[in-house]
Order: structure tokens, then C-alpha cells, then sequence
């Protein structure tokens, strides 16, 4: 399936009659052809994620060569033995969530530190999902951003299925908020609307975008 253009403009007028502050749309392009791609930069799309690095190598390597104001977002679970291929082809990393992976990005001190990341918060503290939990949130951030001198810019989560997500990302809010964070990356296909009314400043849209993946 094609890139919806029509779904792009009506995020893009929901932002803008009701963000509380920007809103970045990351277009979540995992399992999506080149095809699709090239029509989402052609509706003006410059941000988008993906969840795997050898996925992200193949379709965006020779692309961000072509449209060097693309920005490229890791949002999904990174092992640490992929942290040096991942940092050739990522400029904002989503998911950092353990501090085993902050220390193997910190080998590459002078890569890293030219880059943005996001710490993963498993805002429902649910035993399937990567990220720290919420009461740990604070230390963690201060851990790496004070201990480590990570470039850590933002939170992000993705709340349980099947329940509000209103009440996780007020909480996600309330931890940025105690560490002195801006960004928020809170909201997708079915939630982004809850998620811009909620304070987020980006927004990880995939299905209502590209259609249903191919598996």
C-alpha cells in the first residue's frame, strides 16, 4: 500500500488546531517498500523510524545521501552487539532502555554524542515490553545524561492495549517533567490524537500512514 496522503494532511491539521506546542510526525516505515517511502518525502514527510537496523541500512543508506534533510529514528528494541552499524544510519534512537546499552554506546563516545535519544519507559510496567519502570525513570534519565553525558532529549512509551492511554502519558509527562525533559514521543496510529492533546512532541505513526504491514 501506497503512502496516505489524505491521512497525512489530517494528522498534520489535527496538530495544528490542537498541539500545545510542535508536534514532529515520524512515519513509521518498518516492513514498507522504497516505493512507499519515496511518496512519503514526496508529500513533504522528512521523519521517519524504523525498527530494525539491517532494514533501515538497506532502504535509507543510499536515500539519506539523496535528501540529506531526512532524520532517521530507531524505534524499536536494539541489541547491543548492533549499537555500531545502528549509529551509522540512525540519528535518534527511541528506545534506550537498560545501562548496558548506554555503556556500549558510550565505546563510541565521539559518534554518540552527535546524536539524540529518547529513554523507553514502560509506562504500563508490563513483563512484554522493553523500558524502565516509571519509578525508576528519574534516576535512570540522571544516569545518563549526568553520569554519562548522554544527549538524552526526551521520553518515550507506548501504553498497554486495550486500556486509556490518557492516564500513561500524563505520567510520562510528570516524569519529563521531573527531569527537566522536553520532548515527549507519546501517541500512534490509534492514539496519536490522545497523545497531541497530552503534550507530545512527536508522534510514531505507521498503519494509518502506510496501511498494513507486510510481514
Amino acid at each position: 500500500m501506497t503512502f496516505n496522503k489524505k491521512n497525512y494532511e489530517e494528522i498534520s491539521l489535527f496538530i495544528k488546531k490542537n498541539a500545545q506546542k510542535p508536534v514532529k510526525i515520524v512515519a513509521v516505515s518498518k516492513n514498507h517498500p522504497l516505493s512507499s517511502i519515496m511518496d512519503a518525502l514526496n508529500c513533504g514527510i522528512r521523519i521517519f523510524g524504523e525498527n530494525r537496523v539491517q532494514e533501515a541500512r538497506g532502504k535509507f543508506q543510499d536515500l539519506k545521501n539523496s535528501h540529506p534533510d531526512t532524520e532517521l529514528h530507531l524505534t524499536g528494541l536494539l541489541q547491543t552487539n548492533k549499537v555500531k552499524a545502528s549509529l551509522d544510519i540512525f540519528d535518534v534512537f527511541q528506545t534506550l532502555d537498560r545501562e548496558k546499552l548506554v555503556r556500549e554506546f558510550l565505546k563510541y563516545q565521539n559518534i554518540t554524542k552527535r546524536k539524540k535519544f529518547f529513554v523507553q519507559i514502560n509506562i504500563g510496567k508490563e513483563k512484554n515490553k522493553s523500558g524502565i519502570m516509571p519509578e525508576e525513570g528519574l534516576e535512570f534519565v540522571n544516569y545518563c545524561i549526568n553520569d554519562c553525558g548522554m544527549p538524552v532529549i526526551g521520553l518515550m512509551c507506548i501504553p498497554p492495549q486495550h486500556k486509556n492511554p490518557e492516564p500513561f502519558f500524563a505520567l510520562l509527562k510528570k516524569i519529563a517533567q521531573q527531569a527537566g525533559i522536553d520532548n515527549l514521543s507519546m501517541g500512534m496510529s490509534e492514539d496519536y490524537k490522545i497523545g497531541i492533546m497530552g503534550g507530545a512532541t512527536h508522534i510514531r505513526v505507521g498503519t494509518y500512514l502506510f496501511g498494513k504491514r507486510n510481514q
